[in-house]
């Protein structure tokens, strides 16, 4: 039984509007109205007294030089997806971008100066030719930043001219320029990107990261969390590759050994990597400046303690990332690292709320098969980019992984769960173990008959025998089949499937919220 929830959604097409036709109002509220039926943005702006009247004077200054420039659209007040930057007025050609900035008054040159370098930073991935400019209606002020990254004074009809002769304005879906794989990466899919500083941060990731760097002339002890997908794993090797700069730093890893980690070892030579498996930190070669550890939520007493002896050892600060694990049950994250890390009183921690990598639908599935009345998971909405499938027995569970192996998902195994007969299942097949901090199109995983929901809504693990693996190993949480599909699912960006084998009563409840 097949069960494809996918479907094409309506997107609204944020358009280009005459600001010329727009600013013949002057009360905020009405343009408020009028600029969301103009622009057809999916909610109504919030546009304060000045920035009416710096948008009219802009538009009036325009037509004072020639009245051809009143004909020209711009999209106004365009937020970049998922990054949260925001531009106030652009004009985008096939071969040029024109990008201005309103200010009302008593801002610095200074100010100005880094915002239009942070422009030009953030849409340097449309490869086009950048014009940068700022109006300030407060001193009827009109500067650019030069090629070189100086303010400089400019001139309205030098401004009229480069309009008018940019040529066809873009009046397509303006998100369709800015599609998320163009600036938003993961240092351990696309190493060669990361180390050629092809990705941006967010501005709360950048907030984070200044405030840690605040604090590591001393021996702090600091670390940020999130749910999987808001980007821990590249601020945490951008904070790594800042402080490399001027001190050798190391980073411990505490997920599996993979070929795009030994190729940033190979390449950054400031930065050293030490692989933990085991539960144990390994030797240390040498004295370093700084301590970073990915995937800190995998820490147990012994590690910390360790860590924290290099620390005092070397005088020197730690950062970790680490992933909360609050909505799995208590028992399935007993002794997580999280817990040991905030129970320690002098411990700095942020929060990274912001999903970057991962849809809100696929957020909101997640949260809902881990505990099924989860706050925050509506069961009323729908959930286009999911697809439920059940099996009655491994053969049609293979037969099933296949399906969606052929449709593009990379098949995620989960070593905890009783994948018997599923051996010849390899093609875009990653351990569990090989997936931490990676991330993929579209990712399916298999519930089988060792899952179960409780009397709180949690899924559980049944108990396993003795001489299983996870009963012997030495980090028994890490093996938990339900933490395992958290993290594994977690990974996936745009699809999810879940293939429920041998497990009517799990597939029932799925099925209730899915629908």
């Amino acid at each position: 039984m097949l069960v494809n929830c996918r479907r094409r959604e309506y997107n609204e097409i944020m358009r280009p509007i005459n600001i010329y036709a727009l600013t013949r109002l002057s009360d905020p509220t009405r343009l408020t109205r009028l600029e969301r039926q103009m622009s057809a943005r999916k909610k109504h702006l919030k546009i304060k007294l000045w920035e009416t009247e710096g948008l009219k004077r802009f538009s009036e200054k325009m037509c004072a030089v020639s009245e051809e420039t009143t004909k020209l659209d711009y999209f106004y007040s365009f937020v970049m997806p998922k990054l949260g930057k925001e531009f106030d007025l652009l004009r985008i050609s096939e071969d040029s971008i024109i990008n201005i900035e309103l200010k009302s008054g008593n801002v610095s040159d200074e100010a100005i100066r880094y915002q239009l370098l942070q422009n030009r930073y953030y849409l340097s991935t449309l490869s086009r030719t950048m014009y940068f400019y700022t109006y300030v209606s407060g001193s009827d002020r009109l500067v650019r930043l030069s090629g070189g990254g100086r303010l400089v004074g400019a001139g309205w009809a030098e401004l009229a001219d480069l309009l008018l002769h940019q040529g066809k304005s873009y009046c397509g879906d303006i998100e369709d320029l800015f599609q998320e794989e163009k600036y938003l990466i993961s240092p351990l899919t696309d190493p060669d990107r990361f180390l050629r500083q092809e990705y941006f941060l967010t501005f709360q990731q950048r907030d984070i990261k200044k405030q840690i760097l605040k604090n590591v002339k001393t021996p702090t002890i600091q670390g940020f969390t999130g749910f999987p997908g808001t980007g821990k794993t590249i601020l945490l090797y951008d904070i790594a590759m800042q402080l490399s700069h001027r001190d050798c730093v190391c980073v411990f890893h505490l997920g599996s050994h993979t070929p795009e980690l030994e190729q940033l070892n190979e390449r950054l030579k400031r930065i050293d990597f030490y692989y933990c498996e085991n539960g144990i930190l390994p030797p240390v070669e040498k004295k370093y400046n700084a301590i970073l550890v990915d995937e800190g939520h995998r820490l147990n007493r012994r590690m910390l303690d360790a860590i924290l002896s290099l620390r005092d050892c070397w005088h020197a600060p730690v950062i970790i990332s680490y992933d909360r694990e609050d909505l799995l049950a208590l028992s399935e994250r007993a002794e997580c690292g999280a817990d040991i890390l905030e129970a320690l009183p002098e411990f700095l921690h942020y929060r990274l709320t912001n999903h970057i990598r991962r849809s809100c639908e696929l957020s909101a599935f997640i949260r809902c098969v881990i505990r099924t009345g989860e706050a925050g998971a509506n069961k009323n909405r729908t959930y286009p980019s999911v697809s439920l499938s059940y099996a009655k027995d491994p053969e049609e569970t293979v037969r099933l992984l296949r399906i969606y192996q052929n449709e593009g998902y990379t098949y995620i195994r989960n070593s905890s769960a009783a994948l018997t007969g599923l051996e010849d299942v390899s093609e875009m097949t990653t351990e569990i173990s090989d997936a931490a901090c990676k991330e993929f199109t579209a990712v399916v995983m298999i519930l089988d008959s060792g899952f179960f929901y409780d009397t709180s809504g949690y899924l559980r693990q049944k108990s396993m025998s003795a001489d299983s693996s996870a009963a012997t190993s030495s980090d028994p949480v890490s093996h938990s089949a339900v933490r395992n599909l958290f993290h594994g699912l977690s990974r996936a960006k745009e699809r999810i499937a879940i293939v429920v084998s041998e497990n009517l009563p799990v597939f029932d409840t799925l099925l209730s919220f899915i629908h």
